[in-house]
């Protein structure tokens, strides 16, 4: 069998994918009803697709795949895809195989390997866009599929500068219903069922609340956001709204999560929720976007503001923060350095805590406290009560 010589060239964009299988002695390709002819791609955007069925993310990835697949070919683009198998063995090969409704390149370990060599893939899954005459046009799109979904097509760099193009006008534009609905949805929810439609939040500040039942921290946040948030409801001048954006598992989880939340949500099988966490850039949860009344992002920081201030944060503006800081260091200024109280046997230090339940009273407690170094002890500066 002759060999490919592209392993050697540093650029694969000359590299037509049926003249390099033809030179190494492929005949014809498969598909899910048996042998088809190379030129079965002629004419079509042709994508190869590196996977294996022992590789967890490949299997995970597959199923976004085979509905790109379908949904693009249902609607007349001219797509083809090539499976490149990385399986140890036929079996793996024919187990995977059996999922997908494209073709492939005949099972043979060295061939597959010399094609991952000559298209530089060093993980799976691999997914590598082949214009209509076999060139190179962009690399591995894995990334793009999973954000953007059909959307992505034809994987071109053109193409992925439109969508991130897109992202940043939704991100900056300051048109709320643009950002939150969609062609077919210009609802949010409510944990009673009720549909609320986003043009009615327009002009009021917005916090995109990212978190998830499973996570623990998640709900330790939602408790202290509640307590914000029905602070400012009860205050009509203060307009404020949080909407819930998921990444629960399931639907039940998501369901079971709402339900404890006073706020709306945006529905649980919208992939609007995937496309907000992308325009955000959301790298862990809980998070809390922050949007102003004009629409345009105040903050992507609005756990940490919601965490040290409370509602006292509101509009979450940076001269908010500002007024806030000066108080309380003005409160602290006022205060002793540290207390002897009655009710506890060490000396108390004063002290700037995020939140805290007073020992005392057994109230929460948030900024000044006195606290003690020896043991967990804290009151608030209201209980002291101090002794000579």
């Amino acid at each position: 069998m002759a060999a490919t010589n592209c392993r050697d060239e540093h650029h694969v964009d000359s590299s037509d994918i049926v003249m390099m299988l033809t030179s190494e002695g492929v005949e014809f390709l498969l598909s899910g009803e048996g042998k088809v002819p190379l030129s079965a791609t002629d004419g079509k955007t042709t994508c190869l697709f590196f996977s294996a069925n022992w590789c967890r993310p490949c299997k995970n990835f597959t199923p976004q795949l085979v509905q790109l697949y379908n949904t693009l070919r249902t609607t007349g683009k001219k797509l083809e895809i090539i499976f490149v198998s990385l399986d140890r063995d036929e079996n793996g090969f024919n187990e995977h195989f059996k999922c997908m409704p494209w073709l492939a390149v005949p099972f043979d370990v060295n061939l597959h390997r010399r094609l991952s060599d000559c298209y530089h893939v060093d993980h799976i899954p691999s997914f590598i866009p082949l214009s209509m005459d076999g060139k190179l046009m962009e690399e591995d799109s894995v990334g793009l599929i999973e954000d953007y979904g059909a959307e992505a097509f034809p994987f071109t760099k053109k193409r992925r500068e439109e969508l991130k193009a897109i992202d940043n006008a939704k991100r900056e534009g300051g048109k709320l219903e643009e950002l939150l609905a969609t062609e077919g949805r210009n609802y949010l929810i409510s944990k009673d069922g009720r549909k609320i439609l986003v043009s009615e939040l327009v002009g009021k500040t917005i916090g995109l609340y990212f978190g998830a039942h499973w996570c623990p921290p998640c709900r330790s946040f939602t408790a202290q956001l509640i307590e914000a948030y029905d602070e400012l409801k009860i205050a009509p001048i203060q307009s404020f709204e949080i909407i819930f954006v998921s990444t629960d598992r399931d639907h039940e989880e998501f369901d079971l999560n709402l339900s404890n939340m006073p706020w709306l949500a945006i529905p649980y099988q919208d992939k609007t929720r995937q496309d907000l966490c992308r325009i955000f850039n959301i790298q862990g949860i809980p998070a809390l976007i922050l949007l102003g009344p004009n629409g345009k992002m105040i903050s992507t920081n609005g756990r940490a503001m919601i965490s040290l201030y409370g509602a006292k944060a509101f509009p979450f503006t940076e001269s908010r923060t500002a007024d806030i800081e000066a108080a309380l260091r003005k409160q602290g200024d006022g205060l002793p350095h540290q207390v002897k109280d009655a009710k506890h046997e060490h000396v108390l230090k004063l002290d700037m805590a995020k939140a805290y339940v007073c020992d005392s009273c057994k109230k929460q407690g948030r900024f000044w406290a006195f606290s003690c170094d020896v043991c967990d002890y804290d009151l608030h500066p209201t209980c002291v009560k101090e002794t000579n």
